[in-house]
């Protein structure tokens, strides 16, 4: 097994085309023709970590937050981005950060949150716009039912919950090749009317490479006319954060109660208590000010996140109860998720979790 190949799988799982722009993800150091020795897996790929997997001897690190976040001009050891992708360049460690993908898709570091927290039936919070594209395109009617197939075969017409979705329609192609063409139907310079059906298709926009390739493979046509468009419609399973409900509603005092004991922490701040049940909740991991507004216009109770500044608590206005209850605490089973598909998709590999705990706050 090469880089590569443990790379393709977690790109499948949560793409990385649909991580924000700000961010830093794929794969940071390392060949994608290496060899994997073993993978070990952390939050942050730390010097600390970076030797881990040394001493391990595993030579893939995959990691949730990017080390690289802004750009290097120097790869002397400095400070502690420098000091751990020096370590790394010099080991053949090759590291690799998912971060902002795992945060939008719809079975990563929210839908973990909700998991161990009791929360069900859970939506996308704030869904990721232009994601989901159509393709139209004409083709003879004797090759529409083997066109339909393949671009069913690569993920194509997948809607919500329904799958193998298009839209055709009987018509007329007109085309006349020139002295360069090679038509399949008619000669050149000929004029050929052609029965033809118009073929629409949705797919989300990381399949477009493949959605393209089985369209000129499959095509008959010299030249292949076909549009792309993207959609305004909503993608109910790509975004930031997650709402959902607890299955009987509990006290303010009570959620504290169980956010402590879920999440392992002595400490958590939050905004005015409102004195009334919680029910629906709103969940987004990592710093999550930018979706106060979001929870608020989904008449949650109650929201979770980390990193609220002073201000942001203003934002409540009595409508809703905030939470902020860390960083790391409210992303510490992401390397969980990762853990457990990459042991189901490679179950007799070296697969470990680091135990570096890189959290760099502390509480006295």
């Amino acid at each position: 097994m090469v880089v590569k190949d443990v790379i393709d799988f977690l790109d499948n799982y949560a793409p990385l085309k649909y991580a924000e722009d700000f961010d830093n993800v794929g794969l940071l150091t390392g060949d994608l023709k290496d060899k994997v020795t073993g993978i070990l897996i952390c939050l942050d790929s730390t010097k600390e970590v970076i030797q881990e997997a040394i001493d391990l001897n595993y030579n893939l690190v995959i990691s949730f937050h990017p080390i690289i976040f802004n750009g290097l001009k120097k790869l002397h050891s400095e400070n502690y981005v420098n000091d751990s992708i020096v370590l790394a360049i010099k080991n053949n460690i090759s590291i690799f950060a998912i971060h902002t993908a795992l945060d939008n898709s719809n079975v990563g570091v929210n839908m973990k949150l909700c998991e161990v927290l009791g929360i069900s039936n859970c939506k996308i919070l704030i869904p990721k716009k232009n994601t989901i594209k159509k393709l139209t395109t004409y083709i003879p009617k004797e090759n529409a039912k083997s066109l339909k197939k393949i671009l069913f075969d690569v993920g194509a017409g997948s809607i919500g919950k329904y799958d193998n979705c298009s839209f055709s329609f009987d018509g007329t192609g007109s085309f006349k090749g020139n002295e360069k063409s090679n038509p399949t139907v008619g000669q050149k310079l000929e004029y050929v009317e052609q029965d033809e059906v118009c073929i629409s298709i949705t797919y989300l926009s990381h399949l477009e490479e493949k959605v393209l390739s089985s369209l000129r493979e499959t095509h008959p046509y010299e030249e292949i006319a076909y549009e792309i468009i993207t959609l305004e419609n909503i993608n109910e399973n790509i975004g930031m954060g997650m709402f959902g409900m607890f299955n009987k509603s509990m006290s303010e005092k009570k959620l504290f109660d169980l956010i402590k004991k879920k999440l392992g922490t002595k400490f958590l701040k939050h905004s005015k208590l409102l004195n009334k049940p919680i029910k629906k909740i709103a969940v987004l991991g990592g710093s999550g000010s930018f979706a106060i507004q979001h929870a608020i216009s989904k008449k949650v109770d109650a929201f979770l996140t980390a990193d609220l500044k002073y201000h942001d608590y203003f934002k409540a206005e009595n409508k809703i109860l905030l939470l902020d209850i860390g960083h790391y605490e409210s992303e510490q089973y992401t390397k969980n998720i990762l853990f457990d598909i990459l042991r189901k998709k490679f179950p007799n590999f070296a697969i470990a979790l680091a135990n570096t705990n890189t959290n760099p706050v502390n509480y006295i």
